[in-house]
C-alpha cells in the first residue's frame, strides 16, 4: 500500500525522551522520507503512559517468577546477576497489587487506543540509543542498568499496551524506526512496512 495519505503519530510522552544522536538523526530522516512520500505526520502525548511505566516492574517481574520459579532457584548461578536480582522481585509483589496494577493498565489501554484511533500506526526510534559497549556491560553494572533500561525502553510501549510492532532501519545504520499498531494488526503494520521500506532505501 501507498504511504500518500496514511496518518502516522509520533508518540512524543517517552518514547522520544533522552534520544541520542544517531537514533535521533536516523528517526527524523525517516520521518522526512515518509513526509516526502506523501504520509501525513503528526505528535501525539499520552500522559497516562508514565503511569503504566511505573507498574511495569511489579507486573513483569511477578509474570517472570512465577512463571519461572522453579527452573531460577534450581540453578540460580545459570543467571546473570542483575536478570535474576529482576525476577527474585517478583516474589515480592502482593497478589492484591498485582491485581490492582492490571486493573489500571487496562484503563490506560483504553485511552491509548483511543488517542491513537485515527492513525494508520504510531511511530517512534526502535531504541533511543545504539548498541552497547559488550564488554563495558559485563564488568560495569551501573552501565549495564541504564543501557539495559533505555534499549528496552520504547519496546515496552507495545509491551504495556498490548500493541502489535515492526521495526524497519532507517537510513542511519543500527538505528530502526519502529511501527505501533493495535493488537491484531500484523497484516497492515507488514503493508505499511513494505511501503516504508521502500521510501526510506
Amino acid at each position: 500500500i501507498s504511504l500518500r495519505g496514511r496518518r502516522f503519530a509520533i508518540l512524543d510522552t517517552i518514547a522520544m525522551d533522552d534520544l541520542r544522536d544517531a537514533p535521533r538523526d536516523g528517526f527524523n530522516a525517516a520521518v522526512d522520507r515518509i513526509k516526502a512520500a506523501g504520509g501525513i505526520v503528526a505528535h501525539i502525548e499520552i500522559p497516562d503512559l508514565h503511569d503504566a511505566f511505573a507498574m511495569a516492574g511489579p507486573l513483569f517481574c511477578a509474570d517472570a517468577y512465577g512463571c519461572w520459579k522453579d527452573l531460577v532457584e534450581a540453578a540460580p548461578e545459570k543467571m546473570f546477576p542483575q536478570i535474576l536480582e529482576r525476577v527474585r522481585a517478583g516474589r515480592d509483589v502482593l497478589a492484591a497489587d498485582y491485581v490492582g496494577h492490571w486493573i489500571k493498565l487496562r484503563e490506560i489501554r483504553e485511552t491509548y487506543a483511543r488517542a491513537t484511533a485515527g492513525f494508520d500506526a504510531v511511530i517512534c526510534p526502535t531504541a533511543p540509543i545504539l548498541p552497547p559497549n559488550l564488554a563495558r556491560l559485563d564488568s560495569d553494572p551501573d552501565y549495564y542498568r541504564v543501557e539495559n533500561l533505555l534499549t528496552l525502553r520504547n519496546t515496552r510501549i507495545g509491551n504495556l499496551m498490548g500493541l502489535a510492532s515492526l521495526t524497519i532501519p532507517t537510513p542511519v545504520p543500527s538505528c530502526g524506526i519502529m511501527l505501533n499498531g493495535p493488537a491484531g494488526s500484523e497484516a497492515k503494520l507488514l503493508r505499511l512496512g513494505v511501503s516504508m521500506t521502500a521510501a526510506l532505501a
